[in-house]
């Protein structure tokens, strides 16, 4: 994936339109939970269109995205309200909608929402995609190894690799590959939906 070049938010910022997107009730729900997905996870809106209800995993407790291999764990405040939006999601009344899996649904039947659309709508509403995507993953960068977060979100690891020396990140002996085979013994926990 490519991370756009222009200015990033501040972590500040970032933090500011991420708690603003979980507790203001007067911006459509579908536009909060497609913030949050970008301020968390650092996703395109091209990806982020292409989500579906599956791609939300949830155990009762834990609530995982999957967005690369392992999910993506979704924290408390975001959780509840993508769960919320799921269970409310719009363009869901017309005959050809009814039955959507897409997380978030186009007006076109069997179609997801259009992310140019979306991504002016994230604008309108104070959220700069690209800018966002950029202080998010480098946010991941300076608290996981690139090969962490190029798998957990989907990203290619000569990106984070780069991004990380750029940033000046302090993952760089970390090595990448197989960690579940270690320690001897351990068996990681797969949480299963439903």
């Amino acid at each position: 994936m490519k991370i756009s070049r222009r200015p990033a938010l501040s972590e500040d910022e970032r933090l500011a339109a991420l708690g603003r997107l979980l507790t203001d009730t007067d911006t459509p729900m579908r536009l909060r939970v497609a913030g949050v997905i970008v301020l968390l996870y650092a996703q395109p809106l091209t990806r982020i269109v292409q989500l579906t209800v599956d791609d939300v995993l949830h155990d009762g407790e834990t609530t995982l995205l999957r967005l690369g291999e392992p999910a993506s764990p979704v924290p408390a405040p975001a959780a509840a309200l993508l769960l919320a939006y799921i269970a409310e999601r719009d363009n869901m009344n017309t005959a050809t909608n009814q039955a959507s899996r897409w997380l978030f649904p186009g007006r076109r039947a069997g179609r997801p929402a259009r992310p140019d659309h979306m991504s002016s709508r994230l604008r309108e509403i104070g959220i700069p995609v690209a800018a966002a995507r950029g202080t998010a993953i480098r946010q991941q960068l300076l608290e996981l190894p690139a090969p962490v977060v190029a798998d957990a979100l989907g990203y290619h690891d000569k990106t984070t690799s780069r991004l990380l020396r750029e940033g000046g990140g302090t993952w760089s002996r970390y090595a990448a590959g197989d960690h579940l085979r270690s320690p001897s013994g351990w068996t990681p926990h797969r949480l299963t939906d439903g």
